[in-house]
């Protein structure tokens, strides 16, 4: 038998976490593709705005999921599609951190799931600028055409957890990641009422105003990497540096890195691992030339052998769990 697991990718209407309003599934059996499903969903109510960014990522608009079921009625099938499968996502910790969410702000018990962050294995197992889903796709020989469609997104990890599973001739997820020297994560059950609530949902209680978007005020100090970080998070052990304009502060987003274990830094040098790039960057303009002057010199170190990884915005900001 071949690995089996079931991908998923969720997106969200505002920096919340718990504001799905669309999820897509893949289910794999024998390294192939045996069943898919996707849904619109409105948010869970009182996180149910939809911000301009998101909109602007994903196309999803308030009046394309009004008369769709909220999270919390469609729960029961996504939970049942999964079943007791790992779970596969790109930047899993900001997937399942939805799951959670979601069901945190919806009073809804959700069970316990293993999982695995295609994020995490495509750095150990190929080079590339950045590891965006579109650039692991088309490295893993699964060109994703229309990015940030839920169900093609969640294909799209399917098939790079399958490419690095025949590379290293391995039959499951557990493998794969053993290969790498790594084991399954584990997302806890959650009880409504007994169970405390993830940090993600405290901090959207507590905070129910967006806060204004806003430009670089300061470079700031470089604060010491936190050495009591995860380990396993994909910044930790990193070389950060900032460069454009993003929604928070230079000094707020250095601070959010070293507390995950990664080293901030203001200039790109043979240290640098990783480059946050903001006023809209994505991906894709790495290929037609809209990048700033630090990103265009990770590029000429990248082709001279320097492994160096190029962060939009978003990306940033799930990987820390800001908004």
């Amino acid at each position: 038998m071949g690995i089996a697991f079931t991908a998923i990718d969720f997106e969200t209407a505002n920096g919340f976490r718990g504001s799905p309003c669309a999820v897509g599934l893949t289910k794999i059996r024998d390294g192939r593709v045996v069943e898919e499903a996707s849904w619109l969903m409105r948010p869970p109510v009182g996180h149910d705005s939809f911000d301009a960014r998101n909109v602007a990522i994903h196309g999803i608009t308030p009046d394309r999921v009004e008369h769709e079921p909220r999270f919390g009625e469609l729960f029961p099938e996504i939970g049942g599609f999964i079943g007791s499968d790992v779970l596969v996502a790109h930047n899993a910790a900001f997937d399942l951190g939805v799951l959670r969410s979601a069901l945190e702000v919806s009073a809804l018990a959700g069970p316990a799931w293993d999982y695995a962050c295609t994020v995490v294995l495509s750095r150990r197992s190929y080079t590339l600028p950045s590891y965006s889903l579109p650039f692991v796709a088309e490295a893993a020989g699964v060109p994703l055409l229309n990015h940030h469609d839920a169900v093609e997104d969640a294909r799209a990890c399917a098939g790079i957890m399958i490419d690095i599973a025949r590379r290293h001739d391995a039959p499951t997820v557990a493998d794969v990641l053993g290969h790498h020297n790594l084991a399954l994560s584990h997302a806890e059950p959650y009880e409504p009422g007994v169970d405390d609530l993830s940090k993600a949902t405290r901090t959207a209680l507590s905070k129910p105003s967006a806060p204004a978007w806003g430009g670089w005020p300061e470079e700031g100090e470089n604060p010491h990497a936190n050495a009591q970080a995860d380990p396993r998070h994909p910044l930790y052990g990193q070389t950060v540096v900032f460069t454009g304009n993003l929604g928070i502060s230079r000094p707020q987003a250095k601070e959010r890195a070293a507390r995950l274990g990664a080293q901030p830094a203001s200039a790109v040098t043979r240290r640098t691992t990783v480059l946050v790039v903001g006023d809209g960057f994505e991906a894709a303009d790495l290929r037609n030339g809209r990048v700033t002057g630090k990103a265009r010199r990770v590029l000429e170190l990248h082709e001279r052998g320097q492994e160096i990884e190029v962060l939009s915005e978003a990306e940033f900001l799930q990987l820390t769990g800001g908004s």
